[in-house]
């Protein structure tokens, strides 16, 4: 076994990193329950705390072609990355565990996400989105490179719609589906958020599934995916955002001034439904 030191806190660890074994914030043990299949995912899914649920997530084995793929990737690593442990297991949601800001997006990143061990941490994707975050407030650094890097979310959670690294980033429905019960009870742990902002399609669509499944009305027709758009569901302001990739910002599809306008309209409206909650 192959034992290489974390780029941040040191310390040696194998590729998949084994849980419990001193990962920056790593949520899991190694006597936490493991999730082998759909109806196992359905089970433990509803585990009653945040950090129970955070360290179910981040053990899962539900979906073979997924563990196959992100251990893989951790194994035979980028070149650029061959001196790095990778972290290779799904990715629990990330951020202050009262929030009124949630963010959702696809999946992790191969050598993002599946090698830092944080959602949307360490590739163009990260650079981009936390330097808005940390322009608009939610975010206390312009980056976010590694576990342990010291950045942290104000107000602010985010979490993927499918939470290990898939293959040329998609999927399958079957995938989408073992994987959705995960953020629904994620949901379910966080009744202070007020809005959400969805990244892409895929994220806009799990966002708008994972919102009812956790008690929201459900809307009359399947709402559709546009940038800047918004949609109420209970209590909860949707906003969907394009995906931060560099085909979308090298392209100039995503401005960094349509970025930053989606997380202050999600600042009014978190505002905005403070107030309304005032006595």
């Amino acid at each position: 076994m192959v034992l290489l030191p974390h780029p941040v806190v040191g310390g040696e660890f194998p590729s998949p990193v084994a849980p419990g074994t001193g990962w920056p914030d790593d949520p899991g043990a190694p006597d936490t329950p493991v999730a082998r299949d759909a109806d196992d995912v359905r089970r433990l899914a509803p585990a009653g705390s945040l950090a129970e649920l955070d360290a179910r997530v981040s053990v899962c084995s539900a979906c073979p072609r997924l563990v196959t793929w992100r251990e893989d990737v951790a194994r035979e690593k980028r070149a650029s990355f061959a001196d790095q442990p990778y972290w290779g297991r799904p990715i629990p949601g990330w951020g202050d565990p009262e929030p009124s800001l949630l963010i959702v997006g696809l999946a992790p990143a191969a050598n993002g996400g599946n090698r830092t061990g944080r959602i949307f941490t360490g590739d163009p994707s990260a650079d981009w989105l936390f330097a808005s975050l940390h322009r608009t407030g939610w975010a206390a650094q312009a980056t976010s490179e590694h576990a342990g890097d010291g950045q942290r979310l104000v107000d602010a959670r985010m979490i993927a719609t499918v939470r290990c690294a898939p293959p040329e980033n998609k999927p399958t429905p079957a995938e989408r589906d073992t994987c959705a019960p995960w953020i629904a009870a994620e949901l379910d742990l966080l009744p202070t958020v007020r809005a959400v902002v969805a990244l892409g399609s895929f994220g806009w669509d799990g966002a708008v599934r994972s919102l009812v499944a956790a008690g929201a009305p459900a809307p009359d027709r399947k709402p559709k995916f546009a940038h800047g758009a918004e949609l109420a569901l209970g209590s909860v302001t949707l906003i969907g955002c394009y995906h931060p990739s560099p085909h979308n910002t090298y392209t100039g599809r995503l401005t960094r001034e349509m970025t930053d306008e989606v997380f202050t309209r999600a600042r009014a409206l978190t505002v905005s439904a403070a107030d309304t909650m005032e006595p």
